[in-house]
């Protein structure tokens, strides 16, 4: 049975917003249910193991997300008769698109920090302070930094999506 080319664009879409959905969900669940309800009832070393296990799962999960979003995002934005060619500014639609790529790169650049360095700081500092060692005050300060810098994640997700509603409207 042949594929009409739609079917295939749609899929693309689907799994598309499946990822995003997936990723956004993921750190707006992080954010705006399970952080709040640690600092309400676990002190600073439990508050740091559990975003620690947390994070340990939802990473794996959002770097998947964030793959499948660039290999579908390309393929959409190939499909789209706007698309001129490679930085062919020459419509909203690409400035909008150009703004939405030039946010994600900040993203990335705010995950592998997040993942490759403040994660592994705090992990370590758990580690230290396991194994007897004061280090609650760099372990609330790397907590602190860590949520920071999870909700200007999400913060600039909602940016993304902003900017693909410009896009689609345009």
């Amino acid at each position: 049975m042949k594929t009409e080319p739609s079917a295939v664009l749609a899929l693309v879409y689907w799994v598309h917003m499946l990822a995003t959905v997936v990723w956004i969900g993921s750190l707006a669940g992080l954010i705006f249910l399970v952080i709040p309800i640690a600092r309400k009832v676990l002190d600073t070393g439990a508050q740091v193991e559990l975003l620690g296990l947390a994070q340990a799962r939802l990473q794996n999960l959002g770097w998947f997300s964030l793959g499948l979003l660039a290999v579908t995002g390309l393929f959409q934005m190939s499909a789209n008769p706007n698309y001129r060619g490679f930085l062919q500014i020459s419509n909203l639609w690409s400035v909008a698109i150009l703004a939405k790529h030039l946010t994600i790169a900040l993203m990335l650049v705010l995950n592998t920090y997040l993942t490759f360095w403040l994660t592994p700081a705090r992990q370590r500092a758990a580690f230290r302070q396991k194994k007897g060692l004061d280090t609650s005050q760099l372990s609330a300060t790397l907590l602190k930094r860590e949520q920071l810098l999870l909700a200007v994640t999400l913060g600039l997700s909602g940016l993304v999506l902003g900017l693909t509603a410009l896009a689609r409207a345009s």
